[in-house]
């Protein structure tokens, strides 16, 4: 594992980062190690103000993404999922910006389903089913996309340029 994140400036890293990753397998990683790669995975996310981060983003070739997000009274929520699936989205669906950390200097419009509903598994590798919409869907969608080789910039109607460092973390913040 990479302490710092992968980007598409580095066309190896870009190459890695748009490969479908490999199932999670709790019989070969034991609770310790996969509790210390989940705490490793919110370190690098949090320093990077980023609010999800994929396994893949740091250089392991893993189906899992970390993610911390306010819940509707504002206090953060951190999720860690593993072997996500979209199982259901709706039909409704919005444009918002998204910006990510692999990708610096970009952000755009994506359109994305409002709400969706994935079934994966917890850190003890119990399955798990999460409802979600607003940010949390699309914060979730930008993940499960990153664990299946895509990128926003891939779903991007516009995609602009950064002007400023002030700008990129504001934007960042997003995805």
């Amino acid at each position: 594992m990479k302490n710092q994140i992968l980007t598409i400036d580095n066309k190896e890293e870009e190459k890695f980062l748009r490969k479908k990753t490999a199932e999670f397998d709790f019989k070969k990683n034991n609770k310790k190690d996969t509790l210390s790669l989940l705490l490793d995975m919110k370190k690098i996310m949090q320093k990077a103000d980023g609010v999800g981060l994929s396994a893949n983003q740091i250089g392991l070739n893993l189906k899992l993404f970390v993610a911390q997000v306010p819940d509707k009274d504002g206090i953060m929520k951190f999720y860690a999922i593993f072997n996500p699936t979209i199982e259901k989205s709706s039909d409704e669906k919005n444009i918002f910006e998204e910006g990510c950390l692999s990708v610096p200097g970009k952000w755009g419009d994506v359109e994305r389903p409002e709400k969706i509903t994935i079934s994966g598994f917890d850190k003890l590798g119990r399955p798990i089913k999460i409802k979600a919409w607003g940010f949390l869907a699309r914060v979730f969608q930008h993940e499960i996309d990153h664990l299946n080789g895509k990128l926003f910039i891939d779903r991007a109607t516009k995609i602009y340029e950064v002007q400023s460092k002030k700008e990129e973390n504001e934007l960042t913040k997003n995805i």
